[in-house]
């Protein structure tokens, strides 16, 4: 699985169109959200840096809400932007997040457990679940 990372406004109308996850490194404006949705038509998850988050918006909560978008927190921990446009998440992780929930361990350990592993935020382990699991 891998995570888009955008890290400024101009590069946002240079992104593929199937992108299904971004992790936005710069604090978006509501432009730059609309932006991103426009050229990204089938996004599932924005993803932004803690300290960006509280800058996000009621009206574009709402809106990425109302899309079926989910706003995630989170970082991409040790990701070095001019060597890979991409963060992935290895196939290891998301191996072990299958095998832990079909040994029926709950979700809410799933999340704890492999997000201390991983350095993957909670969130992002519970949209790996839900869509790995579903398929």
């Amino acid at each position: 699985m891998r995570i888009r990372v955008v890290s400024s406004r101009e590069e946002i109308f240079t992104l593929n169109p199937n992108e299904r996850i971004v992790h936005m490194a710069f604090r978006p404006s509501n432009k730059d959200v609309f932006g991103l949705i426009e050229t990204c038509p089938k996004i599932e998850v924005i993803q932004l840096p803690k300290s960006y988050m509280a800058t996000v918006s009621g009206s574009i909560k709402m809106f990425l809400q109302m899309q079926r978008i989910q706003l995630l927190e989170g970082d991409v921990w040790g990701h070095r932007k001019d060597i890979n446009e991409y963060y992935t998440i290895s196939s290891s992780v998301i191996e072990k997040i299958k095998e832990m929930k079909n040994e029926g361990i709950t979700g809410e350990e799933i999340e704890k457990k492999v997000s201390r592993e991983s350095k993957l935020n909670p969130a992002m382990v519970g949209y790996i679940l839900a869509k790995e699991t579903t398929v």
